[in-house]
């Protein structure tokens, strides 16, 4: 024989029922909230606008630099309980103040802190104090940069960038006035900011006039390597990390041979 339990009063289980929908929706709400924090902003592209001719250096074979930065970003948010994916495109401008110029080829957009999301790395040269190499971030911030070369007219010449001694940090690797100082400089991005790690005097990656950086940076299945030129032009130079930072001929330097190491089909 089962004793029948008795039933609550009408006005009480509706004010169960009441209570429990109220706790439902708070999760809801909860989870809401939670995935619209979760806002990713990605940089997509990036170019240089706003042609200017008041810096007059002409490193690059013409006197036209550029006033402004533009960076496309995605906005997105992860499906969530309540909210659907969601994906907004929009355009960031960055314009310089008038004594200041980006005084280079193209941006360069590479994951710097290891967040998975990109930055963009410029040249950003000043009319006083000339170039210094530069980190902006997806909202337009720049986060991080080298102190300017020091005088006007001296400008910097990007390689690459990557984890190149394998301490899982990035660095970022330049050379310091490819025409006269010809000095290779290797900057680590660690704690919010640039801290340089090494430099190497004697190589070059760029003539006076030429539109284009010669070398780069190739992983030839060993590791990352800068490829760069020797002071004279002469020999394919690369410099890799190995218990240290240690240089190598490559080849002879032509312009078919630096595409053949750049490619992996020489110079291992």
């Amino acid at each position: 024989m089962h004793s029948k339990v008795p039933r609550l009063p009408v006005h009480l289980r509706l004010r169960q029922v009441r209570g429990a929908l109220l706790v439902f929706y708070l999760c809801l709400a909860g989870a809401s909230f939670a995935t619209a924090a979760d806002t990713i902003t990605s940089i997509t592209s990036a170019r240089f606008i706003e042609p200017t001719t008041r810096y007059a250096h002409a490193v690059l074979g013409d006197d036209i630099e550029y006033g402004a930065l533009e960076i496309t970003v995605t906005n997105s948010a992860p499906q969530g309980l309540l909210i659907q994916p969601v994906y907004k495109r929009s355009v960031i401008t960055i314009k310089l103040p008038l004594d200041r110029v980006f005084e280079d080829l193209e941006p360069r957009i590479a994951d710097v802190n290891f967040d998975g999301l990109a930055e963009v790395i410029v040249v950003e040269s000043s009319v006083h104090t000339g170039a210094q190499l530069a980190v902006y971030d997806s909202y337009g911030n720049k986060i991080a940069a080298t102190p300017h070369i020091g005088t006007r007219f001296r400008w910097l010449a990007p390689i690459g960038a990557a984890d190149l001694d394998g301490d899982g940090h990035v660095e970022i690797a330049y050379i310091d006035r490819p025409h006269l100082a010809k000095t290779l400089r290797i900057w680590r991005y660690a704690d919010g900011d640039l801290h340089e790690v090494t430099s190497l005097t004697g190589l070059t990656n760029h003539r006076i006039g030429e539109d284009f950086i010669t070398g780069g940076l190739r992983n030839c299945d060993a590791g990352p390597e800068l490829v760069v030129v020797d002071s004279d032009w002469r020999n394919i130079v690369g410099v890799r990390f190995d218990k240290g930072w240690v240089q190598r001929t490559l080849a002879p330097f032509s312009s078919s041979a630096m595409k053949q190491v750049l490619s992996c089909s020489s110079g291992r």
